[in-house]
């Protein structure tokens, strides 16, 4: 344990660093702790604080991450640095929601040879919204291809930063990194907390350990807080004496005190995720503060799948699992579910496609569960013919046709960013999945050269859109890096709901219909899907020892049929010439065998029949 001195709030800097996937946000907090001494030379390695093996393979931040650092300013002042590392793609902005609300500035990453891209917009306005000071930096400024000069405009132009504001720096050598520091100290206000008052902390993060409980990571806002001193959750009232306190240095390391404005994280030894959850706030018990902290709001799921294990005995190691990594990743929901094809399992909410991915890694890697996950879908808002509004987020929940009034589903605003060369490819590919135009700006161009829109050939554009979240699921993020030759970045929030003439789509397998893979489809396309899907399984699921219809259906109407063709016995082979008739009546018995098997046979439904589906829907019919 070390103990850390009575840190002044005006000697402390908390900012996170912001930017689009891929512009160099790990790599530089790297160097941070090359500058300050963080790390020892002969243990620092490449994306340090990326400690998840998902993190390192994709070479994404998923979960942000923070440091306490000390950096002596030009003027000999030694000053506590806490540092919030922050994800880059849209699925995991709630992340940076968070990480926002813990700071008092902001470091704006921008690649000198990409520019401003969707998530660099979407990041900075939201730290515009928590009153940040923010300071724009142009990394990679290395690379041949960069053009820190150009982009540098690009930032006065879109967000209206001084020239003089903008920092320029290569992350990978490190040059600049140390002025990046010195502006942190400069420009970032001191916490504005009250040492003097009573603690308060909030939890902007957490994990479960199993000998020390919930560790909440806490921005310490008021008074000071010691190990073995008692706290209270103000949400649920619950209390509990600390088993550890300390900072991330980068390590998690006990200290004896935390002071106002400063990072760190509390043992609290709760052992139900349910007694402190993100975005609580946490006080002394014996003197207890009155208000609690601004919390989160609570974000909703985009995206639904039913999680399954292929083994039933497994429910349970699912369910703890699951708990357990909800108290991680607060941006997932669950409830229990049941299916007659899979068994009991979760219906799980996500805030995208990847956000469902990484969970999907996570719980079977670090869990070592086998899972069977459902085909995503998206929560449509219904209104019944009573009047009453409910929310349906699994298509087996739809109700019948005659209870319905309309059904409206969720609605996106997109924003895209890609060189004005592909606008007509986007616009084609927008009009394929019933979006509408809202507006297109275009940025300073890089060229000389003028396309036939009259723009620089090298000007970057800036297009939004509204679109059914359902056409985001289809495939529709390939299909545009593909269209722009993969320069488009993305970036979208959800708008509201739009009544649409919506159609459930039923599959059964050998007339029994398999729950998992009903889908809501709009009724112009409802054809074409269902034949496509019936299609996609007929390759995946197996032969069986009798004929397996798989159809599709809009109530009692089906649109769609292929048949399984049945796995032929040769009963015949024992026969070397004889009687026909001898023949015929073993012909007959198979044909009564295969008849009887049939009404009692159950399809066991693949993993790859649920994966085959996935890309359903996307493009043309």
């Amino acid at each position: 344990m070390i103990t850390l001195p009575d840190m002044k709030p005006e000697l402390i800097r908390n900012f996170c660093i912001i930017a689009h996937i891929d512009h160099g946000k790990s790599t530089l907090a790297d160097r941070f702790l090359e500058i300050t001494g963080t790390v020892r030379p002969q243990e620092m390695k490449a994306q340090f604080m990326d400690q998840m093996d998902l993190e390192r393979e994709r070479g994404i931040t998923i979960k942000g991450k923070a440091v306490t650092m000390s950096h002596t300013y030009t003027d000999g002042t030694e000053y506590q640095l806490n540092l919030i590392d922050t994800p880059g793609h849209v699925d995991f902005s709630y992340e940076v929601s968070r990480a926002l609300a813990a700071c008092e500035g902001a470091l704006l990453i921008v690649d000198a040879s990409q520019g401003i891209e969707a998530q660099t917009i979407a990041n900075t306005l939201l730290a515009m919204e928590y009153d940040l000071e923010l300071i724009p930096v142009v990394n990679k400024v290395d690379l041949p291809q960069a053009e820190p000069e150009k982009v540098a405009s690009q930032l006065e132009q879109v967000f209206g930063f001084k020239s003089d504001e903008i920092l320029f720096v290569s992350a990978k050598e490190g040059a600049g990194a140390k002025e990046i520091l010195d502006a942190v100290i400069e420009r970032v206000p001191s916490p504005r907390g009250n040492p003097s008052e009573s603690f308060r902390a909030l939890i902007f993060d957490s994990v479960y350990n199993s000998y020390k409980g919930i560790i909440g990571y806490v921005r310490v806002e008021d008074g000071q807080i010691a190990k073995h001193d008692r706290i209270l959750v103000m949400s649920s009232g619950k209390t509990a004496e600390i088993v550890e306190i300390g900072v991330f240095s980068p390590s998690p390391t006990p200290v004896d005190v935390l002071y106002s404005g400063q990072v760190g994280y509390v043992a609290t030894g709760f052992k139900d995720v349910q007694e402190c959850n993100v975005g609580d706030t946490l006080t002394d018990s014996a003197n207890p503060s009155n208000d609690p902290l601004p919390g989160y709001v609570e974000l909703k799921s985009m995206v639904f799948a039913g999680l399954y294990p292929s083994d039933g005995e497994d429910y349970n190691n699912l369910r703890a699992a699951l708990e357990k990594l909800r108290l991680n990743d607060a941006s997932l929901r669950l409830e229990p579910d049941a299916s007659t094809a899979l068994g009991f399992g979760f219906r799980c909410g996500f805030l995208g496609l990847m956000h469902l991915e990484i969970v999907q890694e996570r719980l079977e890697r670090e869990y070592d569960l086998d899972l069977i996950v459902t085909a995503p879908s998206v929560a449509y808002r219904v209104v019944l013919n009573s009047g009453d509004i409910m929310l349906v987020d699994n298509p087996s929940k739809l109700p019948s046709p005659t209870e319905l009034q309309e059904i409206q589903e969720p609605i996106l605003t997109l924003t895209i960013v890609a060189p004005s060369k592909y606008v007509g490819a986007i616009m084609e590919l927008m009009h394929s999945r019933r979006s509408e135009y809202k507006r297109v700006e275009y940025i300073q161009g890089y060229g000389d050269g003028k396309g036939a829109d009259g723009h620089s050939d090298q000007s970057r554009v800036i297009m939004e859109y509204t679109m059914p979240l359902a056409e985001m699921l289809a495939d529709f993020f390939n299909q545009l890096k593909s269209k722009t030759q993969g320069y488009a970045s993305l970036d979208y929030t959800f708008e509201g709901y739009k009544t649409a003439p919506l159609v459930k789509v039923d599959i059964l397998v050998n007339h029994q219909s398999v729950e998992a893979l009903s889908m809501i489809v709009h009724r112009e396309r409802s054809v074409y899907i269902g034949r496509a899907a019936v299609q996609k399984l007929h390759s995946t699921i197996p032969r069986q020892l009798f004929e397996v219809p798989i159809q599709a259906a809009i109530g009692g109407r089906i649109i769609a049929r292929e048949t399984v063709r049945a796995v032929r016995k040769d009963v015949l082979a024992k026969c070397y010439g004889g009687d026909i008739t001898r023949k015929r009546k073993l012909l007959e018995k198979q044909k009564e065998g295969k008849k009887r098997l049939k009404s009692i046979g159950r399809v066991e439904v693949p993993q790859e029949a649920f994966l085959s589906l996935l890309g359903i829907g996307a493009g043309s019919d």
